[in-house]
């Protein structure tokens, strides 16, 4: 089956900046794939580029089997909502309008429930929104679409944590009912975790992991406890962080637990800790071998 979107070997660069080297990954549909990286990693480039938005240094970029750039075809099956998103001189019903011209499989049921939701005021100039109700509406449209290929860039700006959750809850039920392929940029990992079937690491342009959530998760564990204890424990395993505060030690160990691991720690009285995804994210950023996190179970 051609993968939604296959990138092979993608460079980016500007006059006195290299914004991605050597990016190569591929995503199946259906899926939720995460694409996590501190600010100016190359998540932002990366989207325009797989929208058609921006050109290549080097490599190719397919989506559904096709370049995307100045392909309508391509196009109109995807959509990509910015968190600095910015729309023509128009009241907010009619960017809803806009949309239902432009995307074939746009839902304007949900548009409208999305709407009373946010409370945005429809007859209200989208120059006229708070920031608030500016990425409100971006979610409204990105989810409303129905692309085949939804591309969202931080869509979260200037919502609080209740409101953040909506969103989450709102895109997990349409992906259920509505299977298709999502790419969500955050560096909020942890919020969204739930949803996340696919991580994807950029740092410095550069993709440092690429694995599925449900091999990352429960893959590493923090060990805190008595500085000899904690060595016995971790003792011939790969450890990607440690630190020693007078009797106590904390290191982060890579492999999956069995039950015995879980008694040996209850005997020597250490605190077991699953590490987050948000915190693995960070391990491959500071240049941890992916391999490394993905180990089933260390020796």
């Amino acid at each position: 089956m051609t993968p939604a979107v296959s990138v092979t070997g993608v460079d980016r660069h500007y006059r006195g900046h290299q914004a991605l080297t050597d990016v190569t990954f591929a995503l199946d549909t259906p899926c939720i794939a995460g694409l996590v990286g501190r600010n100016g990693a190359g998540k932002t480039t990366l989207l325009r580029i797989l929208a058609g938005q921006e050109l290549t240094s080097a490599g190719r970029v397919h989506v559904f089997g096709a370049r995307p750039l100045e392909n309508d075809a391509v196009l109109r099956r995807m959509i990509l909502i910015r968190e600095d998103q910015t729309y023509p001189d128009l009241k907010v019903r009619q960017v809803l309008a806009a949309g239902a011209l432009l995307y074939p499989n746009w839902d304007a049921g949900l548009a409208g429930a999305l709407l009373d939701a946010y409370e945005l005021p429809p007859a209200r100039p989208v120059k006229k929104l708070s920031r608030g109700m500016r990425t409100a509406l971006g979610i409204i449209v990105g989810l409303a679409a129905r692309a085949e290929l939804t591309l969202f860039d931080e869509p979260y700006a200037g919502l609080d944590a209740v409101a953040r959750g909506f969103f989450y809850d709102q895109l997990l039920a349409d992906y259920t009912a509505h299977p298709r392929c999502i790419v969500l940029s955050t560096h909020l990992v942890d919020e969204a975790a739930e949803l996340l079937d696919r991580v994807l690491v950029l740092d410095h342009g550069r993709l440092v992991l690429d694995a599925p959530a449900d091999d990352l998760r429960g893959t590493a564990t923090t060990v805190t406890g008595p500085v000899g204890g904690v060595e016995r424990f971790v003792a011939g395993r790969t450890t990607v962080s440690r630190r020693t505060m007078g009797a106590q030690t904390r290191a982060v160990m890579v492999g999956r637990l069995d039950a015995r691991d879980r008694e040996l720690a209850d005997h020597l009285r250490l605190r077991l800790e699953d590490v987050t995804l948000q915190q693995l994210a960070v391990y491959a950023a500071e240049g941890h071998d992916p391999s490394d996190l993905t180990t089933a179970r260390a020796s």
